[in-house]
């Protein structure tokens, strides 16, 4: 909860480290605040104002942390030739075109799936793809080298272990299939295909993973699950 949210909970670094396998749970935790933010939004504005102002509450409650990994890897990715230069501009705090439309990009589909949403298929997928995402930052962790010797990437990846992946995996795919059933196979699919590739452009970019690769990895996958659940929605899956 300490390095996911902007909750003021005290722990020590050491501590936030060693907790990856909990990270699952405080995703599932963090969609359920942006599910019950739009049911409450729609109460008195249209489905795309209630989505927007959902989204803004998940921005504010995780401090924009993963928006910021997203903005920096793309410029990365795009702006880069050299593995030199890829990390000298993850390095800067400013972000530069293909950041800023990586951002825009993001925040737009996720304020269109959830505005197609209602609010009770809203209650079950948001904290399903918010776990499956944070999952997925585990699982790049875990098998990708850090990029740098030192950092929040090396720091974590020390302690991405097989068994913490297990147990995060094992608590994403329970809350998964606990909220939407079935119909987790696909967003479990689309959460794989999008931390895959986040893994592999962090390879041939930077040859491993860092802390903003692992919010990039968070921000793709939420994006592919929420588009994929989406197209469920409007095929008649879920609540309504």
């Amino acid at each position: 909860m300490a390095f996911l949210t902007r909750v003021p909970v005290p722990a020590p670094p050491e501590a936030i480290a060693t907790s990856m396998a909990w990270f699952p749970v405080v995703g599932a935790l963090i969609g359920l605040a942006g599910a019950l933010a739009y049911a409450a939004a729609l109460l008195v504005v249209p489905p795309v104002l209630g989505a927007a102002l959902a989204t803004a509450a998940l921005v504010v409650l995780t401090g924009a942390l993963h928006e910021d990994g997203l903005a920096d890897s793309a410029d990365a990715w795009g702006g880069a030739s050299t593995r030199e230069n890829a990390l000298r501009i993850l390095d800067d705090p400013s972000h530069g075109t293909y950041g800023v439309v990586a951002l825009v990009l993001g925040l737009l589909l996720r304020v269109s799936a959830l505005a197609a949403m209602t609010p009770l298929a809203a209650l079950l997928i948001l904290p399903a793809a918010h776990a499956l995402s944070r999952a997925a930052m585990v699982g790049v962790l875990a098998t990708t080298p850090p990029a740098r010797s030192a950092g929040l990437g090396a720091r974590y990846a020390a302690f991405a272990s097989r068994r913490t992946l297990a147990a995060a995996l094992a608590a994403a795919l329970i809350i998964g299939f606990g909220l939407v059933g079935p119909a987790s196979v696909a967003l479990v699919a689309a959460a794989a295909v999008g931390g895959w590739l986040v893994r592999r452009l962090a390879l041939r970019s930077i040859g491993g993973v860092s802390g903003d690769v692992l919010g990039a990895t968070q921000q793709v996958t939420e994006v592919a699950i929420l588009v994929v659940a989406t197209a469920l929605v409007m095929a008649g899956w879920g609540p309504r």
